[in-house]
């Protein structure tokens, strides 16, 4: 099974222009890197190249689709 990082860049990019003019914004450039690093996280530990119990990477997990979440409505949000 292939576990794929999931950067904002791909998920989204039809908003790649706002992701680039965004990352001048301190909350915006303050979530993208922890939604990177929790991403990072959580890919390292599904491919076993660490390890965690099942609580802690699906707590990962639901955080990483918190942070999603916000950073699509920062970049849905009216300019």
């Amino acid at each position: 099974m292939i576990i794929e990082h999931h950067p904002l860049s791909k998920d989204f990019p039809e908003l790649r222009e706002r992701i680039s003019a965004l990352k001048s914004h301190a909350h915006f450039t303050h979530l993208a890197n922890e939604y990177e690093a929790v991403d990072k996280s959580v890919v390292r530990f599904e491919q076993q190249l660490e390890h965690c119990s099942g609580e802690e990477l699906e707590q990962l997990k639901l955080r990483r689709v918190h942070l999603k979440d916000e950073l699509y409505a920062l970049l849905t949000a009216e300019a």
